[in-house]
């Protein structure tokens, strides 16, 4: 004999499933503290067969440090530019240097 579930039990059984899958809890805050923001930079004459990368900062193990933009040769690289930041790779934190996407 087939049973009816009845809709209570549907939905209660509809949102214990729900929860269980979020209820996974947010990461912690970084450890280190936030990316200081971009310090400004007067950036040079454009020079024929480079171009330019922002400065920006970088995790080095203790303390964040800046690099100073810099002309680099070759064409323009393609994407947008990802400046350094913390990712929570689901069970610590991980520094993802600037780099471009």
């Amino acid at each position: 004999m087939r049973r009816m579930m009845s809709v209570g039990t549907a939905v209660l059984l509809l949102g214990l499933g729900v929860g269980t899958a979020m209820a996974q809890p947010p990461p912690p805050p970084v450890p280190y503290g936030p990316v200081p923001p971009p310090r400004y930079e007067a950036v040079p004459p454009p020079r024929s067969g480079y171009y330019w990368e922002p400065g920006h900062w970088h995790w080095d193990g203790y303390r964040y440090v800046w690099i100073g933009g810099s002309y680099v040769g070759g064409p323009p690289r393609r994407g947008h530019y990802v400046p350094g930041h913390w990712r929570w790779n689901g069970a610590r934190y991980i520094w993802v240097p600037s780099h471009w996407g």
